[in-house]
């Protein structure tokens, strides 16, 4: 799944090429990706022909674009979750339009682009959903000043790169946490925007293993474990985020590189950028983690 980095590169796309665009049409070739819009695919186009495209906002993974149109403006928004291999790719006017074998969804804009959502997993999906106050009076994401956010959303904590969130405050919550780290870490509700990745590669960096327990850390172990997971974040926006294969990329339909910057995610056996012992993997949530045994010793009690 699109952690924060790659859901950024994809915003920053969208506020590029299509705010400020009126949608003229809307095509629902599967009705499973809008199975979220509380009243189906019929009532998900009526809600979006005439809407325009106010801003393309981003917390941790999640993105969404207010919508205007007269007195509703700005208390609804087009809500996108690209699920495994969900891809938004502008169709610039006057271009080919390819016919897909995976698209799913299209937005005729005023201006003659198509937006089209593609996704081959189908796990995936778009809505219109209504948009709620944040309890704090800050803005909802990154993109946008308004302070409202999808109510589909709003459970979803700040991530590392809000101005508006408080490090002090999410240190404390995390060292009162009893779980291991990287759980922690990839809990969106105390931290949004880290996956398996980032969190894997921030730790690296921290020299903290994922199994160190969050009520036995230091402050400053902690801050260091955020510092680096923000530090790898901000390094993979440079490259355009992380891709393995073809299902993620940008709106113009490129991909990630910054997977051949990684330290440990999916290095197992590689020397350690760092010291040069094999890389460790562990079974983890279903999923895995990778380690260097040397720089990030396994705690003697710790919480997996």
């Amino acid at each position: 799944m699109p952690e924060l980095p790659e859901v950024e590169t994809v915003r920053d796309g969208l506020a590029r090429h299509v705010v400020g665009r009126v949608v003229h049409g809307v095509d629902v070739w599967r009705d499973a990706s809008v199975r979220h819009h509380a009243g189906g695919a019929e009532d998900f186009r009526e809600q979006l022909v005439g809407a325009r495209l106010q801003a393309a906002v981003r917390r941790g993974k999640y993105m969404w674009l207010p919508l205007g149109a007269g007195e509703s403006s700005g208390v609804s928004a087009l809500t996108a979750h690209l699920g495994m291999s969900g891809q938004l790719l502008v169709r610039p006017a006057g271009e080919p339009r390819p016919d897909h074998r995976h698209l799913r969804v299209r937005l005729e804009l005023d201006d003659g682009t198509a937006l089209d959502f593609v996704d081959q997993r189908t796990f995936g999906h778009l809505a219109v959903t209504e948009l709620v106050p944040t309890p704090d009076g800050a803005p909802g994401g990154h993109g946008s000043p308004l302070a409202r956010v999808p109510g589909s959303v709003s459970h979803i904590a700040r991530d590392l790169l809000d101005p508006a969130a408080s490090r002090e405050d999410l240190m404390a919550a995390v060292r009162a946490r009893r779980t291991g780290i990287k759980r922690a870490l990839l809990d969106q509700t105390l931290v949004s925007g880290i996956g398996n990745i980032y969190a894997d590669e921030g730790l690296w960096r921290a020299g903290v293993h994922y199994a160190r327990a969050t009520d036995a850390l230091r402050g400053s172990d902690v801050r260091r474990v955020l510092d680096s997971v923000e530090e790898v974040m901000r390094a993979a926006l440079v490259a355009g985020g992380t891709s393995f294969d073809a299902l993620y990329v940008n709106v113009n339909g490129a991909s990630g590189y910054f997977d051949r910057s990684l330290a440990v995610y999916g290095q197992e056996g590689r020397p350690c950028p760092r010291c040069g012992s094999a890389v460790r993997r562990d079974a983890f949530m279903n999923r895995s983690s990778f380690t260097c045994p040397a720089c990030q010793r396994r705690p003697r009690r710790g919480r997996w």
